[in-house]
This record gives structure tokens, sequence and C-alpha cells, in this order.
């Protein structure tokens, strides 16, 4: 079984509103119909309304949708993408390997999971893109983001969920070449618009600064801002995997 992660681009003008209509009424079904061991869907929708951490550029038509799904072997991933075609102006997709770094009740920002499939996640997500750092050793760099990388932020930032995805290749060539796909949940939209929340400082201006900065130079070893993305959205967990 592998995890296939799809970034969907809606037809420009689609308002958040409509992005759970299309996505959660048309596009979930179908693709559980097909036939998928897991599914989540991560959206735009009216329900994320808050700025992302990190500003896309002024204009740029960002995904709307990141659609998660567990299925026995890629080959045979024709159907769930033609699902996604009569809807997306664009869409690409990756073979991705998932870590679930930390999740809903294992640590002190949220309690375990409580709410049955096809219900929002309470708070809010977080859906962070980038690819390999130009001109680095990929083991070295793999080892950072992992070894380094994720520790520190679980540390001096306070998450609900990581879902760190390691995107092995894309499925169309054509593609950018993604590295990775973060997905964080945060306890409420305010933890992610406070900074001192965001950077679990508690007022302390010399802790908020020590954090930024320490979050920034390990951000300049994974990736260039130039192609990183950030987007705030709602977490949808359609399917849970291996649910029947």
């Amino acid at each position: 079984m592998e995890k296939l992660q799809y970034l969907v681009w809606l037809p420009e003008g689609t308002q958040r509103h409509e992005v759970g209509t299309i996505m959660l009424g048309d596009v979930a079904p179908r693709l559980l119909d097909v036939g998928v061991h897991g599914l989540v869907m991560d959206l735009d929708d009216e329900f994320a309304t808050i700025d992302a951490p990190v500003p896309s550029p002024e204009g740029e038509h960002t995904p709307q949708a990141v659609v998660s799904m567990w299925v026995d072997a890629y080959d045979w991933r024709g159907p769930l993408e033609q699902v996604l075609d009569s809807v997306a102006l664009r869409f690409d997709g990756y073979q991705v390997i998932e870590s679930l770094y930390s999740d809903y009740g294992t640590s002190q920002w949220s309690n375990a999971r409580d709410w049955p499939d096809g219900t929002r996640s309470p708070g809010i997500l977080t859906v962070a893109t980038f690819q390999q750092l130009a001109g680095t050793d990929f083991e070295e760099w793999l080892r950072f983001w992992h070894d380094h990388q994720s520790p520190m932020s679980e540390a001096i930032q306070p998450r609900c969920r990581y879902v760190r995805n390691w995107a092995v290749r894309p499925l169309d060539p054509q593609s950018p070449p993604i590295r990775a796909i973060v997905e964080e949940a945060w306890p409420s939209p305010e933890h992610v618009t406070d900074p001192f929340a965001f950077f679990c400082a508690d007022g302390d201006v010399d802790l908020l600064n020590e954090n930024v900065t320490t979050m920034l130079e390990h951000g300049e070893k994974l990736f260039s801002f130039d192609t990183m993305r950030s987007l705030t959205m709602s977490e949808w967990i359609i399917k849970t995997l291996g649910a029947p």
C-alpha cells in the first residue's frame, strides 16, 4: 500500500464557500466509490480565512485542496485522477512516504481525536510545500529535516498534529520537484496569527526573537523561500486508513 498526495487548483474565481461543495460533496464520494483505503482532504474553504505564516506572492493562484489517498499501488491511479480532472484546473500528484511525527492527543496542545470521519477537524491546519535546497546533498538534507528540524519545531511550537510527507517523486514529470508536503494542525487560528502563541513565547519578547531566529536558520538549510509555499486550510478526514 502507498500514499498519494495531490495539490489541486480549482478554476480561478472559485469561492471558499464553493470549495467544500465541490470537494466534499462531489469529489470525495466518487473517490470512495473508486476505492481508496484512506482519504483526507485539506481545503481552503470558508473556515480557513486567516493568512498563512509565510504569504504567497501577491496574486498567485494557490492550490485550494490537498488530497491524500492510500491505494494498493500508484499504477492504478487513473480512475482517481479522472475524478480530480473533472473539477480541477490543474493538479500535481506525488508519491509520498508519510511519517506521522505526532498525532492528536500526543502533546499538551490537543486531546486524542474523538470526532468521526467526514467531520472537520477543530482548529486550523497549515500546509507547507518545499523543494530540496539547491546544492545540498540529499541524504544530509533529509537527515537535517527529520533529525533536527522536526524535533526543534515540535519543541517550540504548539502543534496538535504533524504529518511529514516526503515526496519521493512527482507522478507527472512536468510537476514541480517538490520534496516535502508538511501538514501541521494547530489548536486555533489565534495560535497561528499571534506570534507569541505560534512560537510558545508567552509574552517574552526575547524568547520570541530567539525562536523565530532558530526557525529561520533551520528553514534556510532546507529550502529557498522563493519556492516554499505555506497555506492555511481546514482538515477533513474523510476515511481513516483501515476504516471499513
